[in-house]
């Protein structure tokens, strides 16, 4: 290991989670300087210590660890590398974690669509929104609606749908309490946050897709970007406010990442083709599907399959233990019997302790594609699976909507048509008012939409097992298992789909019951 004098030793400990270790962490620097010793990092002979000394430690700003060491140089180096050489990898290099505060459900979407990002979303299954800020419940209105007729009767239309959420949630528990008593050796605490997530899970889809969230990111410059560039090319001005707050906020910690977002040449001019192609294309959709109507369809439908995949699979499992190419694998995978194919991806996939035990990347080979007409809130869960492809089309009413069980029992049936009914007209309103898109806020959850998502079978294992566990909500619940039974019975992939063994299919009464317990077990252990 390189040796540091006691001085350089001194000048590196704020910045470095060990001196004479080869494997280490950066802390207490600016994000353009972590990535910037890290660009400089791959055409250096030096050490990432040594760099620091020679090329970004300021010695006047020693002893304040939040000092902006090497900022300047940063900047520079930035400039050259990024902006004028277009290194665009350079910008994966520094990340900043960034809360986006009362963006309504539509915009949350928008945000997520992002593969290499992270996000934590607010959740309507953990929070009541019977609360009001100001008097107001806790949904946007759009800023397209000021100064129209349209604006007052929005606000009308949006208040009847979270006051009638409000009047039927404790009926609704105490209709759960009656049903399901709290059984001996459950808590009083578990008890309760069990049925009120019941109750939650039943009433959200009261909720129009205006209601506000909060939501948590994480991503790199270059994600950032990608993300601001899609945001201000959108129709919708709420999605171009925020990404104008966003960047503000970004310029603080990450400005040399984001310099091109604004420039008239560079992003102004990317967002403009993201816009005009967006046009351009629902333009020439409208053109060539005229006069078609939609035919009627199951809720999960598989849609494009590998007949042959899972014998591909079968060929890329064996690969990386042999010397043999690929179509030779594949040939030899054709000439097994049903048996040994089941035998190698038996083999291949081993023991799983756990759903988080996956099989290796030989079941990338062969992929789904589902088509799905689920409700909006079932929607919002699934769509935060972003390794694979997933798009969907605009909420509207045209789709018709859901209803539990347990509403009707309740008696809310009549209020729960109302809401919908009231908002299904808003929304026509609105249309035919010239605001394409915004119509999409005052659309309950509860009503259905359509979108895809298109994996691999790892992906397939991922996404069906953790959707299908007890303490999901059963509307993805149901999705996620007719996915399972599609992949078995009408791609024949029988193998792939046993290899997905905590896939659940049980009927599940209190969804939370044995999660919070384990939770409540966890705490009291910990």
């Amino acid at each position: 290991m390189e040796r540091f004098t006691a001085e350089e030793r001194a000048a590196l400990e704020p910045y470095f989670t060990n001196l004479d270790r080869p494997v280490f962490a950066l802390i207490n620097l600016p994000e353009v300087v972590k990535g910037a010793l890290f660009a400089r990092y791959s055409r250096s002979a030096k050490s990432l210590r040594r760099l620091f000394l020679d090329e970004f430690y300021d010695p006047d700003q020693r002893g304040s660890a939040t000092a902006a060491t090497g900022s300047e140089r940063a900047e520079k180096l930035y400039e050259k590398v990024f902006f004028e050489y277009g290194d665009d990898s350079v910008a994966q290099l520094g990340g900043v974690h960034l809360a986006c505060e009362n963006v309504s459900n539509i915009l949350t979407k928008l945000l997520e669509w992002g593969r290499l990002m992270a996000y934590l979303e607010q959740s309507t299954r953990y929070v009541p929104y019977t609360g009001k800020i100001d008097d107001k419940f806790k949904y946007h209105v759009p800023a397209e609606l000021d100064g129209t007729p349209l604006r007052e009767r929005y606000v009308e239309v949006l208040d009847d749908a979270f006051d009638t959420y409000c009047k039927w949630l404790d009926p609704l528990v105490e209709m759960f309490m009656a049903q399901y008593p709290r059984e001996e050796g459950v808590s009083k605490g578990v008890y309760k946050r069990t049925i009120r997530a019941k109750a939650l899970d039943a009433l959200r889809g009261l909720l129009p897709a205006a209601t506000q969230a909060n939501v948590g990111i994480y991503g790199t410059g270059q994600a950032y970007e990608a993300l601001l560039l899609r945001m201000r090319a959108n129709p919708l001005a709420e999605a171009r406010q925020v990404a104008d707050e966003m960047l503000v906020e970004l310029r603080k910690v990450i400005p040399a990442f984001l310099r091109r977002v604004d420039l008239p040449d560079r992003g102004d001019l990317w967002s403009r083709y993201l816009a005009e192609t967006r046009e351009a294309t629902a333009a020439v959709a409208a053109k060539v599907t005229a006069g078609v109507e939609a035919q009627p369809v199951e809720e999960v439908t598989l849609s494009a399959f590998d007949p042959d995949g899972e014998t591909r699979v079968v060929a890329a499992a064996l690969y990386a233990s042999t010397r043999l190419p690929d179509d030779q694998l594949q040939e030899i995978a054709r000439g097994l019997s049903q048996e040994q194919r089941e035998e190698v991806l038996k083999t291949y996939v081993g023991e799983r302790a756990n759903r988080r035990h996956k099989p290796g990347r030989a079941f990338e080979r062969t992929s789904y594609r589902f088509d799905i007409l689920g409700d909006y809130g079932a929607f919002r869960d699934l769509q935060r699976h972003r390794l694979l492809t997933l798009e969907w089309q605009p909420l509207s009413p045209h789709h018709g909507y859901l209803m539990a069980d347990s509403v009707a029992e309740l008696g809310a049936a009549d209020d729960w048509k109302r809401v919908m009914e009231r908002s299904a007209e808003l929304y026509e309103e609105i249309e035919k008012a010239g605001l394409t898109g915004v119509g999409s806020y005052a659309i309950p959850m509860a009503y259905r939409v359509r979108f895809y998502m298109d994996m691999n079978a790892r992906e397939a294992m991922h996404v069906i097992e953790l959707r299908t566990a007890p303490a999901g909500h059963p509307s993805y619940r149901r999705v996620c298992q007719s996915m399972h039974r599609l992949i078995a019975e009408q791609a024949g992939h029988q193998a792939i789909a046993a290899a997905m063994s905590y896939v659940d299919h049980s009927e599940v009464e209190l969804e939370r019951l044995e999660a919070e317990k384990a939770a409540e077990k966890r705490r009291a252990e910990g």
